[in-house]
């Protein structure tokens, strides 16, 4: 036997899926909210001279001329909402990004006018531009050592205390470290510490969370001996230890009552108050109403649903212009790009619209009964009606919210999993967590439900479920167990 050991050439033919640029974008695209997609519109138009917005008047449900598409019926032969689904102009089939087949050929699209306004046109005064930043909280108090300290070692020692503040408004470091460091005595730094200690907002500066709480108690002129007693015995209020505080503080339970509601009302965390981002404002992507005939209507959110065209008539008058071979090559890539993106747009909004009508006919009961009658859904059951991957569902209701007569919910809120019943029957596993809490919340003070009460309550209406689903259920809840709600119902104010 012999072996020949050297370089040589063999082919072998392989199938492998490539992820081009332009299909990463698309599913990027797909999993994006409406409002990340009108950014990246925005810098498309930027880079794209052949692309331009669509400024044509948008008409509103029920003005549209062509006939709404109609889905009815529900699964397993019960009657469910029509759903009126209102698509953009010259959508075409839903976009499943399972399929690798070309979804980037050139697309017509109508000619119009280049959007976009000029300086000339825009009418507003610099005063008009211009908008005031709100201080910071250090830029405050920084305000308030400067009003309240003279000496430059106070100005210094008030600096770094600025400085070294935590996001809640605490410091971590001993006044020692501090006056180490700064190479003063520790009880100048003390002095400068609790005086800034009544800057605004009141309660900075502290070590933990008693002395926060002591400083805007002092404020109020209420930091009395029992008060001081129940902040040095914090852990004991966090367990609902009453007959402890009731001793430790020498006090009656009205008084208790009185004293915990107090310590409610203050702010445990004076620095993320101030300086705490407000939460961002939920723009929904998908609107829906009730139609004239008892039904839904569902459409893209008009307001922030991006609309742009390909401008053909710049790119012919161009073409004819250029000579250098590199700036058709140019000219060439944008109009694809241009042509990639309309198409884009286009599949995302259909894709979106038959996925969510496909949700609220399975979920109509919620929209028209409330969240007791929310059902079982997971991606597969609408992955298999709109015939799309799994996958492709799961980008479609990611950083999507819906506007219902409900409220606004992300569109994945619908998608639980099941729980058995003991007829056969399945539940939604958030329409049990909404029973457990509407269950807790009528208890009586007398009658506390332990987790096997609950259980034994949710089996006589059918549910088959474990003690152990309920804690997990009650605790994702944020709701203590029985016994700490029994010693919360023996103080009414706590």
């Amino acid at each position: 036997m012999s072996f020949s050991l050297g370089p040589r050439l063999d082919f072998r033919q392989t199938q492998s899926l490539v992820m081009t640029p332009q299909l990463r974008q698309a599913i990027k695209l797909l999993q994006s909210s409406n409002m990340e997609v009108v950014a990246f519109v925005e810098e498309e138009l930027e880079r794209n001279p052949l692309l331009e917005r669509d400024e044509g008047e948008r008409e509103r449900p029920g003005e549209a001329g062509e006939e709404p598409g109609i889905a009815t019926a529900g699964p397993g032969g019960e009657a469910a909402a029509d759903l009126a689904l209102l698509m953009p102009t010259g959508a075409e089939a839903p976009l499943d990004l399972h399929d690798t087949q070309n979804l980037y050929e050139a697309s017509e699209a109508p000619q119009g006018p280049r959007g976009g306004g000029s300086f000339e046109e825009d009418e507003r005064g610099i005063d008009d531009l211009a908008v005031e930043r709100p201080r910071s909280l250090r830029e405050e108090l920084a305000e308030q050592a400067r009003l309240s300290f003279h000496t430059p070692q106070e100005r210094l020692i008030a600096g770094q205390l600025i400085a070294l503040l935590d996001p809640a408004g605490r410091l971590s470091l001993p006044d020692a470290a501090i006056a180490g460091a700064l190479g003063c005595a520790e009880a100048d730094v003390a002095a400068v510490r609790a005086r800034m200690q009544r800057f605004e907002p009141v309660g900075l500066f502290a070590r933990d969370l008693a002395e926060c709480l002591a400083a805007q108690l002092a404020e109020k002129n209420r930091l009395d001996p029992a008060m001081q007693a129940l902040l040095q015995n914090l852990e004991l209020l966090a367990r609902r230890d009453m007959p402890a505080l009731l001793r430790i503080c020498g006090v009656d339970m009205a008084d208790l009552a009185e004293m915990v509601a107090e310590i409610r009302r203050l702010d445990p965390k004076p620095g993320a108050s101030f300086d705490g981002n407000p939460a961002p404002t939920v723009v929904p992507d998908v609107l829906m109403r009730r139609g004239p005939d008892g039904g839904w209507l569902l459409e893209l959110n008009p307001e922030t649903l991006p609309r742009v065209l390909v401008n053909r008539g710049f790119h012919a008058a161009a073409h004819t212009t250029l000579r250098s071979r590199e700036d058709r090559a140019f000219l060439a890539e944008r109009l694809q790009s241009a042509n990639w993106l309309v198409k884009s747009l286009e599949q995302r909004a259909n894709t979106i619209l038959k996925v969510s009508a496909e949700i609220v006919r399975r979920q109509d009961g919620f929209f028209r009964h409330g969240i007791a009658h929310l059902r079982p859904l997971i991606l597969r059951d609408v992955a298999e009606e709109v015939e799309m991957h799994e996958s492709t569902v799961s980008r479609v209701t990611a950083n999507k919210y819906i506007a219902t007569p409900r409220g606004t919910f992300e569109l994945k809120f619908f998608f639980t999993t099941a729980i058995a019943g003991t007829t056969g029957e399945t539940f939604s596993a958030e329409a049990i967590r909404h029973r457990i809490r509407d269950m807790i919340g009528a208890e009586r003070s007398e009658e506390i439900l332990s987790d096997d009460a609950i259980v034994e309550r949710l089996r006589s209406e059918g549910v088959d479920i474990a003690r152990r689903t309920v804690a997990k259920y009650r605790e994702a809840l944020r709701i203590p167990s029985s016994v700490q709600r029994k010693r919360e119902k023996a103080v009414p104010a706590f």
